[in-house]
């Protein structure tokens, strides 16, 4: 059974050890309710007044153990809030103020129980052994940095050596009841503390203009003002011509799956084909080291939250597709499924929890997959037929890089170097955007789309120009690897372990091309659609796609 979950990807569990009530207060939160299989701690430096990072050792064994900058975020909380903003997370942008007050909420209540565990500490070696208090009395008297007391004043070890092993066990069992109430304040602000961290969006790189605005930065194939102002062609929807040539059926799948469901027929089963094949073939064909990957469809929702996969369609909203769990499942806290929106997810998913040699990088793979997505955007235009569904294939480039801005800067070139040759080779008006910070998701650091002409899309009136996302490639820094656990050991022995950097782009989203080609191929007065020199190998050498009576090869 599948439900829709429509909460967004808050953050992973941080699951603490400790008492009863901790664990009920864990359980209770938002981000243990959505993912119930992570765990992580922050074990504070008193030395330095920072969080380390030393990640709990007992956590179910398939959660990796997220690694968040806490210090980092705290110390520029302004530069955290703006970013949100500027990245249309208005939520997130309250978060870097409210990690600081809970930082000064934990350390009051270090201090709080630091007197409280010192006395503790005291009373269980007067228990065991009271002559150790008689030892401490006379180093404490020979000790000339111990603080003066007034004459006539008990020491700390004087009250506790005239007292009775009665008193003694009642107020040490007083000071236990204590200190687990405070404790049990410390888990919960920690677990606050990572979850807002979790949270907040990567940030962003400066070459990604702000506001709202994409800046055009070239063109594939010829630019479709010269091709409607120079010709009298007559353009239609793919949902007309699909349906025309009996390569589309929407309403049998509305009865067999509902709306934003599709069958591909004939010709169309063919050609989804046909550009998996084309795309992979393209990848792999210069010898740049791309190793092809089937990845699985279903995946831990941890593994997607850390992933910062956060679809969000027209009226904000963000859905996944989760798998029910059976009450057994869930109450031996098995984690939780769901479907993979992109093969980025599992891709990355691979390397989770593990270390990678700075020797073998750049590591980079190429994945197809089905893909799953629960947007439920206003049924427009922008919303009609393939071009925004439910289930979709897709091959998707994935990769992981050293943490350096020029090598990974080589990577992403080069993936957006692959995405224009094979939009380029198919014959598509596109052109090539550098996306705004309202257009970044949660992981990306930098994003460019590639958007193709849909002629039956263009209304200058209605301020529709025509162009439609086909691709996308993002930086993502080290924002996954953090959370998937995911390190980089140093070449050199003496270096220290860091995070690699990952870079995902696709290669090619089947529905949006494949429309694509149906509306940019059709010919209106022989009523088929040009198939593409591309893909004619794999299309049994047809060069065009006719009705079935006629059909034309």
């Amino acid at each position: 059974m599948i439900k829709t979950s429509t909460s967004p990807f808050v953050c992973l569990q941080c699951r603490l050890l400790g008492s009863q009530k901790t664990q009920r207060l864990l359980r209770n939160s938002t981000a243990t309710r959505l993912f119930a299989t992570s765990s992580r701690r922050y074990n504070f430096d008193h030395t330095n007044s920072s969080f380390n990072d030393i990640p709990v050792a007992s956590r179910p064994p398939t959660a990796p153990k997220p690694n968040i900058d806490i210090k980092h975020i705290r110390q520029n909380p302004a530069l955290y809030a703006r970013n949100s903003l500027e990245r249309n997370y208005k939520t997130q942008s309250a978060y870097p103020a409210r990690i600081i007050k809970l930082f000064a909420q934990w350390q009051a209540r270090q201090k709080d129980g630091r007197s409280m565990r010192e006395r503790s500490n005291a009373l269980r070696r007067q228990i065991a052994n009271p002559s150790s208090i008689q030892h401490e009395d006379e180093d404490e008297g020979t000790d000339s940095t111990s603080p003066s007391k007034p004459p006539g004043t008990p020491s700390a070890q004087e009250n506790i050596k005239n007292m009775t092993k009665e008193e003694l066990i009642e107020e040490a069992r007083v000071i236990k009841d204590q200190l687990s109430s405070i404790e049990e304040d410390e888990a919960r602000l920690e677990t606050q503390m990572a979850e807002l961290a979790l949270a907040i969006p990567n940030l962003t790189s400066l070459e990604t203009p702000r506001g709202h605005e994409p800046r055009i930065l070239s063109f594939i194939n010829e630019h479709p003002d010269s091709i409607t102002s120079s010709s009298d062609r007559v353009w239609r929807s793919h949902v007309h011509i699909g349906s025309e040539l009996g390569l589309l059926d929407f309403a049998g799948a509305a009865t067999t799956s509902g709306w934003g469901w599709y069958y591909l027929l004939d010709e169309g089963a063919q050609l989804e084909q046909a550009l998996v094949s084309y795309a992979l073939a393209v990848v792999t064909k210069h010898g740049l080291g791309w190793r092809q990957v089937a990845p699985p469809s279903i995946v831990y929702s941890h593994i997607a939250a850390a992933c910062g996969f956060q679809p969000r369609d027209q009226n904000g909203e963000q859905q996944v597709y989760t798998l029910a769990q059976s009450a057994a499942d869930a109450q031996r806290g098995r984690p939780e499924l769901c479907l993979a929106g992109t093969a980025e997810i599992p891709l990355a998913g691979m390397k989770a929890d593990s270390v990678l040699d700075e020797a073998d990088l750049p590591l980079k793979r190429v994945g197809v997959s089905r893909c799953y997505r629960a947007e439920a955007g206003a049924r427009g235009v922008d919303t009609k037929g393939l071009y925004r569904v439910h289930e979709f294939t897709k091959v998707e480039m994935f990769a992981w890089t050293p943490p350096d801005d020029s090598a990974t800067a080589q990577i992403f070139d080069e993936m957006l170097d692959l995405q224009t040759e094979i939009l380029g080779g198919l014959g598509l008006p596109c052109r090539v955007l550098e996306m705004p910070t309202a257009d970044l998701g949660a992981s990306a650091f930098r994003k460019c789309d590639i958007e193709a002409f849909f002629p039956s899309r263009r209304n200058l009136d209605r301020g529709d120009d025509g162009w439609g996302e086909v691709t996308s490639a993002s930086i993502c820094t080290d924002y996954q690897t953090r959370r998937l656990a995911t390190r980089l050991r140093p070449a050199s022995s003496s270096g220290k372990m860091t995070y690699p950097w990952t870079v995902n782009g696709t290669a090619l989203a089947v529905p949006r091309v494949l429309a694509a080609l149906l509306e940019n191929g059709w010919d209106e007065s022989e009523m088929t659609v040009a198939i593409p020199e591309c893909l004619r190998p794999w299309m049994d050498g047809k060069e065009k796609i006719g009705l079935k009576h006629r059909r034309q090869q």
